[in-house]
């Protein structure tokens, strides 16, 4: 991890998942806090050296790569984490994000640090001088992003590194229309930008047209595998695509996503769906 000042009191730690940090006079407030426990002690040791006193969190959502250090933040500095409303639900009950993920309780290869942080308390979102929210939808429930009056913004999962995406073709998504509005609302914003898992820039218009391009393929690709076809041999069609191998937790966050696009195209009303002898098939609608 390294800490690097981005502008006046806006600064970041680099890191896997990249760390905000905004400083008031000798306090400072994390936007987000890695992976896990050991990711929390690394970013407290680096604010403890620097002389901080963390005064707060700002969680932008509630995946475990995102809160796995705030348990151990928030216990040994007593600080409050803030978040939106929905994903304050998850943070305070972990067990959430496996639990949609599975559609039940989940089987215990989907308990891992990747998927089930441990707990913390949250509270409602508050104003702090010198920062704004903005909302952020479609990667998760109600995703927020961090402004600072710097004009640095904290982005979150809002856009995907091109890095990702040419590896790994499909992200997950929670809505796709609402990420694909979330893409247009990012067109409109000039500053600094802070991904959580990109390099920091001054110009995000090249990624965000990729993100938009990659989108539109998978919806095709999707869109063309319902022929009177059903999820799971959609799901290995998408797979075998773009040559994804997969293992418990990929399967359960991309067959995730494959179902947040085939709502997307149904509500564009470019898919419908039947029951046939006890099954269900995807079919495309004729026009």
């Amino acid at each position: 991890m390294e800490l690097v000042k981005i502008k006046n009191n806006t600064y970041y730690i680099k890191n896997a998942t990249n760390i905000g940090i905004y400083k008031i006079d000798n306090d400072v407030y994390l936007i987000d806090t890695g992976n896990d426990k050991d990711a929390g002690k690394k970013i407290l040791k680096i604010v403890l050296n620097e002389g901080w006193n963390v005064k707060g969190i700002i969680n932008t959502h509630s995946h475990a790569d995102h809160i796995g250090g705030n348990k151990v933040i928030q216990d040994r500095t007593g600080c409050l984490i803030y978040a939106s409303n929905i994903e304050s639900c998850f943070i305070r009950n972990p067990i959430l994000e496996p639990t949609v993920l599975y559609g039940a309780y989940p089987i215990k290869e989907l308990q891992n640090k990747f998927l089930l942080a441990k707990e913390s308390s949250v509270s409602n979102l508050t104003t702090i001088m010198g920062l704004e929210y903005i909302d952020l939808p479609g990667h998760s429930y109600d995703m927020i992003g961090v402004k600072t009056i710097d004009g640095v913004y904290f982005l979150a999962d809002s856009l995907i590194s091109k890095d990702t995406i040419l590896k790994y073709h499909l992200f997950f998504l929670y809505d796709v229309r609402k990420y694909l509005e979330t893409l247009q609302y990012l067109k409109t914003l000039k500053g600094t930008f802070v991904l959580s898992h990109a390099e920091i820039t001054d110009d995000i218009s090249e990624l965000i047209k990729l993100n938009e391009d990659k989108i539109k393929e998978i919806s095709e690709v999707i869109y063309n595998l319902c022929d009177n076809s059903t999820f799971e041999s959609i799901i290995k069609g998408v797979f075998d695509k773009y040559n994804i191998v997969i293992n418990t937790n990929q399967y359960f966050l991309l067959s995730s996503t494959i179902k947040a696009y085939l709502t997307y195209l149904h509500e564009e009303n470019k898919i419908t769906y039947e029951f046939k002898d006890n099954m269900m098939y995807y079919e495309k609608v004729s026009h």
